[in-house]
């Protein structure tokens, strides 16, 4: 399995022209979620009719029976995705659902019932990211899934005038503790830094590193304005070293800034050590994805 690389295009598979499932994308693999599932999941069966989930449900915390949300692998019958009672998509054997919500910790965007017996393994944040540990290959594989989720935003972004005022976003999700860790695990050569005002990449470069802001910002633009700024605790160009696909924008110094620089081999070898990095990376994506998403409406 380890031989195997999980991110790269399947040769057939579903067109990702709507994105909302991750079996939609390109770079999901039924294989590697099944194993993982299988693994660190657990049995689940829902009869006909049965919701799964519900709109807008949140995670209860404190007291004796606090759930947490969790993720799906369905391994058969079929589940219907609703929206305000209207429906969206069905989920089938096979395929994952329900992701979003255990990366973000945010409410769910839609409603899960079964449409027939069904019989699954679903995992909570906790255990997906003890699984990770074990199989960073899944969680390179979802992240690779959740930007072709962005690439498919921005298309339709590109299309239409960018509305006036709209400010970058601004995220962090790498937190002092977890960056002295990373730092810590990595040779002195994988910090990097740029003076103000220096250009780190440009678009249709190939990716060969990803970067974590240390000190300063560095601002991504996509066209001819800049749509993130990453301060310290921020990501960037991981896209391009997930999935090997060239850079989809620019990146620069603000200011004087000092990154961490990871290839893909030791991006691999980070989640497997600390699979909290893993955790953090898909948040700061599923972030992004939310911006994005209030920007199409």
């Amino acid at each position: 399995m380890d031989d195997m690389d999980f991110t790269k295009p399947l040769a057939e598979g579903p067109a990702a022209s709507a994105p909302f499932k991750a079996a939609n994308s390109r770079f999901y693999n039924a294989e590697v979620a099944a194993a993982l599932f299988r693994l660190a999941g657990k049995e689940e069966r829902f009869d006909t009719s049965q919701v799964i989930f519900a709109e807008d449900e949140k995670t209860s915390k404190g007291g004796l029976f606090s759930v947490a949300s969790r993720m799906y692998y369905l391994s058969e019958g079929e589940v219907g995705l609703s929206i305000g009672g209207k429906a969206l998509d069905v989920v089938k054997a096979g395929e994952v659902f329900g992701e979003m919500a255990v990366i973000t910790g945010r409410p769910r965007s839609a409603t899960a019932s079964a449409r027939v017996p069904c019989v699954g393994y679903s995992m909570d944040a906790k255990e997906l990211q003890a699984a990770l540990g074990r199989s960073p290959e899944f969680g390179l594989m979802l992240a690779s899934v959740m930007y072709d989720r962005l690439r498919f935003i921005a298309a339709r972004l590109a299309s239409r005038p960018r509305p006036s005022g709209t400010p970058p976003l601004q995220v962090s999700f790498f937190d002092a503790p977890l960056i002295a860790t990373l730092e810590a695990a990595l040779p002195r050569t994988a910090i990097v830094r740029y003076p103000q005002q220096t250009l780190i990449f440009k678009e249709g470069q190939v990716g060969k590193f990803m970067y974590v802001v240390k000190s300063g910002r560095v601002g991504i633009a996509m066209g001819a304005e800049i749509t993130e700024i990453a301060g310290p605790g921020g990501t960037f160009g991981e896209m391009a070293v997930v999935d090997q696909s060239p850079r989809t924008g620019r990146a620069g110094a603000i200011d004087e800034c000092e990154l961490i620089s990871l290839d893909r081999a030791t991006l691999v070898s980070v989640i497997k050590a600390n699979p909290t990095f893993a955790m953090a990376l898909m948040r700061a994506v599923a972030e992004r994805l939310r911006h994005m998403n209030t920007q199409v409406k």
